[in-house]
This record gives structure tokens, C-alpha cells and sequence, in this order.
């Protein structure tokens, strides 16, 4: 029974890879929690779990200040609003505090964006938005079940790009 459950795991990712040979879904890149104050969350984060702080950024084209907490190869970020008026403080707003979106890192983004459209999956953004050392776009979530995924390709130059 063991072997068996372990084969179909090993053909599903096998099939995935081919899905996307054009772009690649390569890994779970982070996940977003959105909270009303990141100093206030702080303490949780880092004395219930002890993740250590890398760094607190501003990121002024999503109205938001970001922190990074580095866990293996992947991150959890909390995401705190900077604009009343930003899509991210009406979500707040309406939701409250918790999981915001799940961000795939992915080989080749547009090819991957290429693919869900003709798939006729409803993204929020028709191309990528490019960032200093990233392309960034999001998949709606009313296309996927309720889940806000962004799709993440580092570009050449950055740590852990090209």
C-alpha cells in the first residue's frame, strides 16, 4: 500500500512538470499573512515559533510593509497595509487578520500565465509587474477555489535568480 500511494505521488508531480513544460511551477515561495500591525504580530512570530526577523521592508506598489521570516526554502511574510484606501486594508478590513495568499515561485511566468488563461483561469493581472529583482502577478480567487495565489519569477541579478 505504501509503494503504491509513493508511485501515484511520483506520476502526479510528473504530471504537473509536463503541464507547465513551457513555464515551471518551481516551489512554494512564501506565505502572506496579513495583519493589522507587523510590530504587534512581532512577538508571536518570533517567541512562539522563534523565526528570526530578516528584515522589515516597505513595498510602496502593493501599499504594504513586509516582514520576512526565512523558513527553509521558503518564507512566511506578514503583510501589513500602508494605504486605508489599498485593495490589501479592504481585505483586512473585511476578513480581519490571517492568511493572505500563497506564492508560487515560478521558472518563466508568462508562459505559466499563458497557460491558465487558456485554461480559463481569471487572473488580476494581464502581464507580470516588474520589480527590482522580480516579476509578480496574481491569480483571482475566484478562480481557484478562494485562495489569492501570486505567481513570483525572480530575474537575473538576484539572490537565487538566474
Amino acid at each position: 500500500m505504501c509503494c503504491a500511494v509513493s508511485g501515484v505521488n511520483t506520476r502526479r508531480r510528473h504530471f504537473y512538470k509536463r503541464k507547465y513544460k513551457m513555464g515551471e511551477i518551481k516551489k512554494i515561495n512564501h506565505v502572506a499573512i496579513v495583519v493589522d500591525s507587523i510590530e504587534s504580530a512581532l512577538p508571536f512570530w518570533q517567541d512562539a515559533f522563534g523565526l528570526e526577523l530578516h528584515h522589515i521592508e516597505e513595498v510602496p506598489s502593493q501599499h504594504s510593509k513586509v516582514a520576512f521570516f526565512p523558513l527553509g526554502d521558503s518564507e512566511v511574510e506578514l503583510v501589513e497595509p500602508t494605504n486605508k484606501e489599498s485593495g490589501l486594508a479592504r481585505y483586512l478590513e473585511t476578513r480581519g487578520p490571517g492568511i493572505h495568499h500563497l506564492c508560487f515561485e515560478v521558472q518563466g511566468i508568462e508562459a505559466v500565465m499563458t497557460s491558465l488563461k487558456e485554461k480559463g483561469v481569471r487572473l488580476i493581472n494581464e502581464t507580470p509587474q516588474v520589480l527590482p529583482g522580480r516579476k509578480m502577478a496574481f491569480v483571482h480567487p475566484k478562480s481557484t477555489g478562494g485562495v489569492l495565489i501570486e505567481l513570483y519569477e525572480l530575474t537575473p541579478g538576484t539572490i537565487g535568480g538566474d
